[in-house]
């Protein structure tokens, strides 16, 4: 696997973090899955984006996605999902996480703000998430406007052969 400049362990980004906090630039982070990239996925990024200086993008490893969507997921290894986000220009760093939830990463990295999709509620955030948020003084902000499918839709739907000519 070659090294993606943009893609760095947790522990290494929250120093990189540290050095963007101290020259006054506002870092955002969102998390999730990010399977089967969609433009409900593109949405959130660019909003999250727009929101801070710095986007960063937690995904979660294959061991996590597995736990949490069950077998045959992810459907795409952690390494190719870091390395698509990692590829668009709203993201400026990846990094990976093996809980179900990010509060270990979003403790580590600190950002200011932590955005979710707008089709969540802070009544759909993991009560670490929410208890964390208060704690840090972290805004938690619902951005990419409403939700337009899903990897899991995405997935199920069955694919047209295409045939040539």
């Amino acid at each position: 696997m070659k090294t993606l400049p943009k893609v760095l362990p947790r522990e290494v980004l929250a120093t990189t973090l540290q050095a963007e906090r101290e020259a006054g630039r506002r870092i955002v982070c969102t998390n999730g899955v990010f399977d089967l990239l969609h433009v409900g996925h593109i949405r959130l990024l660019q909003a999250a984006r727009g929101a801070g200086d710095v986007l960063v993008v937690a995904i979660n490893e294959d061991a996590s996605v597995t736990r949490l969507k069950g077998p045959g997921r992810p459907f795409q290894p952690a390494a190719e999902r870091a390395e698509i986000l990692a590829a668009l220009a709203c993201v400026d760093w990846v990094t990976f996480f093996p809980e179900e939830t990010a509060s270990e990463t979003l403790r580590l990295l600190q950002p200011q703000v932590h955005a979710k999709g707008e089709d969540r509620s802070s009544a759909d955030l993991p009560p670490e998430e929410r208890a964390l948020a208060e704690e840090l003084g972290m805004d938690t902000l619902f951005l990419g406007g409403p939700k337009v499918r899903s990897s899991s839709d995405l997935r199920s739907r069955s694919t047209p052969t295409l045939h040539s000519d």
